[in-house]
């Protein structure tokens, strides 16, 4: 059994008083979840889990409140909206702030829904902290199950995780935003096995990397301030990065740069040839007849998800796509259909001028031209 610490209590309230550290858990492996749970209140014993269940064919939610020594609250929650960011402000919000004033608890660990992703949790709790502050974020994964869990093409609604209906999300892409985002990330398992070599490829150099559920201390989770806009800047594809790795068990990842758009034509062709099989794959691309956008690329589990997100500046975008996979076949594959799907110099050398009035065959995945943000 670990040893017992104590959170730290040195960060001060708005008010005054003493700040609660709050540390969110994430997976999508309820037993992996629950187990590093359990050591982290074992380790810190006057600290709780306030954790959230899916109820099946519900737009209710199951709250417990946990310590080490069993469960405290039981109760089904019922939502006006069931949607990650409402649950959060509708009974999140105000259990943190009355947990918060306990006597005796010094330290919350909050686990939302299997499916829900940190960011959207983590943003829509910053705005409302009062007695109780973001410590941290942490991901536990299975370095077993891992490279089925990010790379296949399981979805969430297949695993019993699907928040809504409406919520056709792979796992992988589910679980890419858990740790992309998580400044803390916890290996169970085999430590320089495939799937540990996949999760170098895919975490930044900033991120924390914890070997072993039991590893983790309580402290070192809890004694910080969660550093929200940096998560979110890995999150973001406009500032997309190859981190690489050890390719010992065959992982490789590609960095795809070209300050060429993609023709819009020729992407529809090629985006199945560049996204689909056990591929990760981020990044920002743009298209000549829509030069005042950059679109987003968010690929896992064999689903791409494309759109048109930000508006640019003064200068043109550019194309980068970073994609990380495990079989070598896939690689020229992807490396192939990217560059097919760029025009050509010689159109780029036509300048967007012959674009200018076309017609958007890609709104329907981009939206209407004028609908970028």
């Amino acid at each position: 059994m670990p040893q017992q610490s104590q959170p730290d209590r040195a960060h001060p309230a708005a008010d005054g008083g003493r700040s609660v550290p709050v540390a969110v858990i994430s997976a999508v492996d309820p037993v992996l979840r629950d187990a590093l749970i359990a050591s982290l209140l074992l380790d810190a014993q006057d600290a709780v889990a306030l954790r959230y269940e899916l109820v099946a064919d519900s737009a209710a939610l199951r709250r417990l409140i946990v310590s080490s020594r069993g469960v405290l609250e039981d109760e089904l929650v019922d939502l006006d909206h069931p949607c990650h960011s409402c649950a959060m402000r509708e009974d999140a919000v105000p259990t943190l702030e009355r947990l918060a004033r306990t006597p005796g608890i010094a330290a919350i660990l909050l686990a939302p829904p299997l499916s829900a992703e940190p960011a959207t949790v983590c943003g829509s709790l910053r705005a409302h902290e009062d007695g109780w502050h973001l410590a941290d974020a942490a991901v536990v994964l299975d370095t077993e199950t891992v490279i089925h869990d990010l790379l296949g093409d399981d979805t969430l609604a297949e695993r019993g995780l699907q928040w809504l209906a409406e919520d056709h999300r792979a796992v992988g892409e589910a679980l890419a935003a858990q740790l992309e985002y998580a400044p803390t990330v916890v290996l169970e398992g085999d430590g320089a096995g495939a799937g540990a070599e996949l999760i170098e490829h895919l975490r930044a150099p900033e991120q924390q990397l914890i070997e072993g559920i039991y590893a983790l201390d309580a402290r070192m989770l809890l004694s910080g301030r969660l550093d929200h806009m940096l998560a979110l800047r890995r999150r973001d594809v406009r500032y997309v990065e190859p981190y690489g790795g050890p390719t010992g068990h065959g992982t490789w990842t590609l960095d795809l740069i070209s300050e060429r758009p993609f023709h819009p034509d020729r992407l529809l062709e090629q985006i199945e040839a560049i996204g689909a099989g056990h591929l990760r794959g981020r990044g920002r691309f743009w298209v000549p007849d829509r030069p005042d956008s950059i679109c987003q690329w968010d690929g896992a589990g064999g689903q791409v998800a494309v759109g048109a997100v930000w508006r640019t500046r003064d200068d043109l975008p550019t194309t980068r796509l970073v994609v990380t996979g495990i079989h070598p076949e896939d690689r020229e594959r992807v490396r192939t259909a990217f560059g097919r799907a760029l025009l050509t110099e010689e159109e780029w050398a036509d300048g967007l001028a012959p674009w200018l009035g076309c017609e958007d065959r890609l709104a329907p995945w981009l939206g209407e031209r004028e609908s970028a943000a």
